[in-house]
């Protein structure tokens, strides 16, 4: 019997031995984690490879960086499903944490030579910069951010790309005003040569019959030009204001 309870105790020894193979040192759990992507960089390749949100967040054209084509639906429609906030502001801070780079100024563009399409498997070369590694503080994520803060961010994009369609169009105007005064301009011009020419022509020589002188051609060009020329005044006033 005592035989019999001493081997059942070997072998429960031997099994704790095996199972705790390899043995749980820090050394070991680094090297764990640097075999695996964080998650932060798993849900972003997530969001760029979905076809579903294309027009909102995508690859560029060779596939070496990704592209947020619309910040206000990025932050509204896409950012929750994975991230449980709104905050594209937290979001671009957290890829510059991960050393991502704005690679555009006219878009938001973002570049890591290990985030590419296709290449999936480079994803736990990625790490975060030191200097954001400051244990729990740095470690906590992004997702934690309160929702008075989020809907803030949120607005303030909206509200970024509503200034900027707004400055566009105004633009546009104030070009189109521009010409229709330079048009408005040069009519006015014409009118007044026109006008200045009529004037010199004060020697009537139009013949007489029975003491009443005839109205030929040129005097009835004359005449219907000067009331082209009033109407057309009349009308240039009235739109130019």
């Amino acid at each position: 019997m005592e035989d019999g309870v001493s081997n059942n105790n070997n072998n429960r020894n031997e099994e704790k031995k095996l199972g705790s193979w390899p043995p749980r040192t820090a050394e070991n759990e680094i090297r764990m984690r640097k075999s695996t992507p964080a998650p932060f960089l798993m849900k972003t390749y997530r969001m760029v490879e979905d076809p579903a949100t294309d027009d909102v967040i995508s690859w560029n054209s060779d596939g070496t960086a990704f592209v947020v084509w619309q910040t206000a639906e990025f932050a509204k429609d896409v950012l929750p499903k994975l991230f449980k906030h709104s905050n594209f502001s937290s979001f671009v801070r957290q890829l510059n944490t991960y050393g991502f780079r704005k690679v555009r100024t006219t878009r938001w563009e973002f570049c890591n030579e290990k985030f590419q399409k296709g290449e999936k498997e480079k994803l736990c070369e990625i790490r975060r910069r030191k200097k954001w590694r400051n244990k729990r503080q740095h470690e906590v994520d992004e997702d934690q951010r309160s929702t008075s803060s989020n809907s803030s961010s949120s607005q303030y994009i909206t509200l970024m790309d509503e200034n900027k369609r707004l400055k566009k169009e105004n633009g546009a105007l104030s070009s189109e005003l521009a010409s229709m005064k330079n048009k408005c301009k040069g009519l006015f011009d014409l009118v007044a040569t026109y006008e200045n020419i009529s004037k010199k022509e004060d020697e009537d020589v139009r013949p007489k019959l029975f003491g009443v002188r005839l109205e030929g051609e040129r005097e009835r060009k004359i005449k219907r030009g000067e009331e082209i020329s009033e109407t057309t005044t009349i009308l240039l006033s009235q739109s130019c204001k």
